[in-house]
């Protein structure tokens, strides 16, 4: 897997990951809506913190900057 997501991106999903936490245990909890928010933010944390997203990949988006970028 090449890493896909750049640092804003990621900065951005790891902000949007800890708001979704927060009303899925806190808000909504118990609900499946709560459990759906909370799945979300795993998955968004992931994709942050390993770099790479597979719908990205797949629609071939790149947000990280590389040296033919620059």
């Amino acid at each position: 897997m090449k890493t896909n997501v750049g640092l804003l991106d990621r900065l951005i999903r790891l902000l949007l990951a800890s708001v979704l936490f927060y009303r899925g245990l806190f808000l909504y909890n118990g609900s499946a809506l709560g459990i759906g928010l909370v799945v979300v933010g795993g998955v968004l944390t992931v994709t942050a913190v390993i770099g790479f997203c597979g719908l990205y990949h797949l629609v071939g988006i790149r947000t990280i900057q590389t040296n033919e970028q620059a």
